[in-house]
Order: structure tokens, then C-alpha cells, then sequence
């Protein structure tokens, strides 16, 4: 007997022992929470994690401690880790409230709505008063709806209106990556490289393997004709997710856009403008999205057909150019110059001053200045078109180009034509004559070349007598008036001397 009394009276002790170590551990683990209590008012976050995490190693199964680490590190900004204490607190005592709140809190904080209503919804029925449950509820809603909305949009191709409600998602749920990385798609395909950019970067800082992310990086560097590099970040992605299909898809466009590209370049290297043009146009095809990369591609395309003398089918691409990139200056540059080409010089000094205000250079201000020019000489006659000779046009060739000219239109060879048509080519008649005047006197010439105005050198087109110059050219004696008939020899093509009353 007396051994089992013994073995009584020792079990008794054992458990006394336990209950007062039990007791013990309790009272420090209560220290350490009111610690951390203090620091979290102070708003001392990391110093109150690290007491909540004593209190939970020394009583690893009080609900309250989980929950008060939880809050914690959602202040923090640490929503994963304070999911995972937040589901232990609940799991150790389904009806805390506190730890069921902060569970939706965190769901919400990372996008997970559905998960978040589920949380909030426990809350009423503990609590069904309880506001703050009510309130979380509609944001969780709110977050589903934007999420839809989202869904529909993009599909549209409506991405400013995703950017939007994702911002508007973001308020609710400021730590979900998802989120994030759609904004940020959206914005490259905007254009809004910097931007887009710059959230897919934040997200790498705290992943470097979230595929998403890297995909983003690499779509607006392709999307900025960093062709190379930005296959490198494709090539990565797939690296970490060998089945994302948006990677894949651009890894694929970006081999090929570089590859037709490089050819089509080669090609016009070499001189074969029909094969470049062709790959240019083939490049052209396979990605409608990335706008800088087919701005180059129109302006080479312009190029070629510029080479081909294809004017207004090089004026079209780089319009098409510029419209996909209004700060492309080198396709304001060749269409200026085909604008030049084709005499369409007021389009030329547009596009002149657009490139000016860009670039204040001396080249592109000649260029400019000599526009300006060319508009100033084209609103004048064109004395070089109404004797129908070139600009290079020798002395001999404008001699000849005015006699026959003048003969052309003397007004005594269309003396039987009716009143409208001998006023016509009176007026053909004084601008040849006008025209010879100008042409032929090298000192006047150059005046007119240069785009002087003749009138203000001295030189009153008014008082011109086209008559006086025919006859001094074809040696007349006189008897040469506007006036009066003549006959014309069909052999010598010329007229003689027998005025016909």
C-alpha cells in the first residue's frame, strides 16, 4: 500500500508542478503581449512583433496572441504572413472576432474578395451588429465588381478604363500583386512605359520569380523597340512559368519583328528596294500593338519607296509613321522631302518647322529656310514651266524652248479663234516673252532662282511689252503689234511681213 500511496502522492505532485509551470510560462507570455501592446501604440511595429512572437513561443495556443502579431504585421504591410496568424488565431478559437476580421482583412488586402466576403460573413453571425463586418462586406463587393468590369474591358481593348478600375480595386486591396501586374499591362499598352515599369518593378523588388512581373518588363521594352532585351525578359518568364501564354506569345513576335526588320534592312543595304519593301511590309503584319517598332517600319518602308521614286506612296508611310509617333522626327524629315520633291512646299515648311521647334540644329534651320524658299518662288510664275524648260535649262536651250513658245502662242496666229481664246493666248504670248526676259539675263536669273522678288529689284512686269521682245528675238523691222494679223509661212514656220487688214 504504501508504494501506491506513494505513487499517488508523487502523481499529485507532478501535476501541482505542471499547474504552477503552466501558470508561470502564462504570466511571461502575458508580459511580453503587454510589451508588445505598448510598442504597437507607440506605433513601434517591428519591436511589437518581436514581443507578440515571444508571447507565442512561450503559450503557443492563445488565439490572441496570433491575432495581435497579425495586426501587427498588417501594419507592416506584411498581408501573407499576417494571413497565416490570423487563420491560426480563428483556427485556436473559432469565435474570435477580431481574428475572423483580420483574416477578411488580409483576403481583401490581396485581392482575394470571395475569401474575404466568406470572413466577414462568419463575423455577423458571431456578431450581426458588428459595422465594421457590414462596411468590409460592401468593399469586398465593391473589389468583385471592379474585378468584372475589369474582365469585360479588356477584353474591348478598353485599357484605360481597366487602368481605372483596377486603381479603384487598389484602394481596397493595396497588396495584390494580380492587380497590379493588370494595371501595369494595361499602361504598356497604353504607352505609359515609365509607369508600367515602374509597378512591375516594385513587384520584383519583393519577387524576383513572379512571371507576371518579368513578362510586364519585358513587354515595354518591346514595346519601346528594345527588341533584344526585351526577349530576355520573355525568355526569363518562361523560365519561371513555362506555360505563360501572353510570354509566349511575345517571345514569338519579338524573334520574328527582329528577325524581318534586320532583313528588310539588309536588303536595302544591298539595293534591293522591291525585297525590302516587301519585308518591311511583311514586319508590318505581325504586330498591329507595338507602335514604335512599326513607326520605323513605315518610315523605312517610305524610305525604299522614295528610292523607287514612289513619292506619294512614301509621303503615306510616314504619315502613317507620325501618326503612330508624333516625335518621330526622321519621318517628318523624309516627308518633307518628298513634299519637296513632289512641290508640295507648303507641307515641306510644316513639317520643317515641326522638326525646328523639335530640334533648333543649323541643319534643320537650312532646311527650313530653304523651304520657305521654294514656297515664296512657287506662289510667283513659274518661268521655267511656261517656256517648259528644266531648272538646269543652258542659254541655247532657253532660246529655243522661247521661240518656239512664242510662235506657239502669238496672238496673230489665232486670229480666227473666238474672243476668249485670243485673250488666253495673249496672255500665254506676254508670259513667254516675260519669261525669256527673266531667263535669259543671267543677273536676273539668279535673282529669281534665289527667290528675290523681281518687283522690288526694280523690274514692273505691268509695263512689259511681250511684243518688243519677239520682234527683237526674230530680228522683226517693225509692224509687229497685238494688234494687227499675220500670216504664217508653213515652211519656215515663221511670219511674214504682209499685214492682212
Amino acid at each position: 500500500a504504501a508504494p501506491h500511496g506513494s505513487r499517488l502522492v508523487i502523481c499529485s505532485g507532478t501535476q501541482f508542478l505542471l499547474k504552477c509551470g503552466g501558470l508561470l510560462l502564462f504570466r511571461e507570455a502575458e508580459s511580453f503581449k503587454e510589451q508588445g501592446n505598448a510598442y504597437y501604440a507607440k506605433k513601434d511595429y517591428n519591436e511589437a512583433y518581436n514581443y507578440y512572437t515571444k508571447a507565442i513561443d512561450t503559450c503557443p495556443n492563445n488565439a490572441s496572441y496570433y491575432g495581435n502579431r497579425a495586426a501587427t504585421l498588417m501594419m507592416l504591410g506584411r498581408f501573407r504572413e499576417a494571413l497565416g496568424d490570423a487563420q491560426q488565431s480563428v483556427r485556436l478559437d473559432d469565435s474570435f472576432v477580431r481574428g475572423h476580421l483580420r483574416e477578411g482583412k488580409c483576403h481583401l488586402s490581396l485581392g482575394n474578395a470571395m475569401a474575404a466576403s466568406r470572413c466577414f460573413q462568419r463575423v455577423l453571425e458571431l456578431d450581426h451588429k458588428n459595422t465594421q463586418a457590414q462596411q468590409e462586406l460592401k468593399n469586398a463587393s465593391t473589389v468583385l465588381e471592379y474585378e468584372k468590369i475589369a474582365e469585360v474591358d479588356f477584353e474591348k481593348r478598353d485599357f484605360r478604363k481597366v487602368v481605372f478600375c483596377m486603381d479603384r480595386a487598389l484602394e481596397f486591396a493595396p497588396a495584390c500583386h494580380r492587380f497590379k501586374i493588370l494595371k501595369a499591362e494595361c499602361l504598356a499598352l497604353l504607352g505609359r512605359y515609365p509607369e508600367a515599369q515602374s509597378v512591375a518593378s516594385d513587384i520584383l523588388r519583393m519577387d524576383s520569380t513572379n512571371a507576371d512581373a518579368l513578362y510586364v518588363c519585358g513587354l515595354c521594352l518591346y514595346y519601346e523597340d528594345c527588341i533584344e532585351k526585351a526577349v530576355q525578359f520573355f525568355v526569363q518568364a518562361l523560365r519561371m512559368a513555362p506555360d505563360h501564354e501572353k510570354a509566349c506569345l511575345a517571345c514569338r513576335n519579338a524573334k520574328a519583328l527582329k528577325a524581318k526588320k534586320e532583313d528588310g534592312n539588309k536588303a536595302f543595304k544591298e539595293g534591293n528596294y522591291k525585297l525590302a519593301y516587301e519585308l518591311y511590309t511583311e514586319a508590318l503584319g505581325i504586330d498591329p500593338n507595338n507602335i514604335k517598332t512599326n513607326a520605323k517600319l513605315y518610315c523605312n518602308r517610305g524610305t525604299v519607296n522614295s528610292k523607287l521614286r514612289k513619292l506619294e506612296e512614301a509621303i503615306d508611310d510616314c504619315t502613317n509613321a507620325v501618326k503612330l509617333d508624333d516625335t518621330y522626327i526622321k519621318a517628318y524629315l523624309r516627308r518633307a522631302q518628298c513634299y519637296m520633291d513632289t512641290e508640295q512646299y507648303e507641307d515641306a515648311v510644316r513639317d520643317y518647322e515641326k522638326v525646328y521647334q523639335t530640334e533648333k540644329t543649323k541643319e534643320h534651320k537650312q532646311l527650313l529656310k530653304n523651304a520657305q524658299v521654294e514656297l515664296k518662288k512657287s506662289k510667283r510664275k513659274d518661268y521655267y514651266k511656261i517656256l517648259g524648260v528644266d531648272k538646269n535649262a543652258s542659254e541655247d536651250e532657253i532660246k529655243k524652248a522661247y521661240r518656239k513658245r512664242a510662235l506657239m502662242h502669238h496672238p496673230d496666229r489665232h486670229s480666227g479663234a473666238s474672243a476668249e481664246v485670243q485673250k488666253e493666248e495673249e496672255k500665254k504670248f506676254k508670259e513667254v516673252g516675260e519669261a525669256f526676259t527673266i531667263l535669259s539675263d543671267p543677273k536676273k536669273k539668279a535673282r529669281y532662282d534665289s527667290g528675290q522678288d523681281l518687283e522690288e529689284d526694280g523690274l514692273n512686269m505691268g509695263d512689259f511689252d511681250a511684243n518688243n521682245i519677239f520682234k527683237a528675238f526674230f530680228g522683226g523691222t517693225g509692224g509687229f503689234s497685238f494688234e494687227g494679223r499675220w500670216k504664217c509661212s508653213p515652211v519656215s514656220f515663221g511670219y511674214v511681213s504682209t499685214q492682212v487688214t
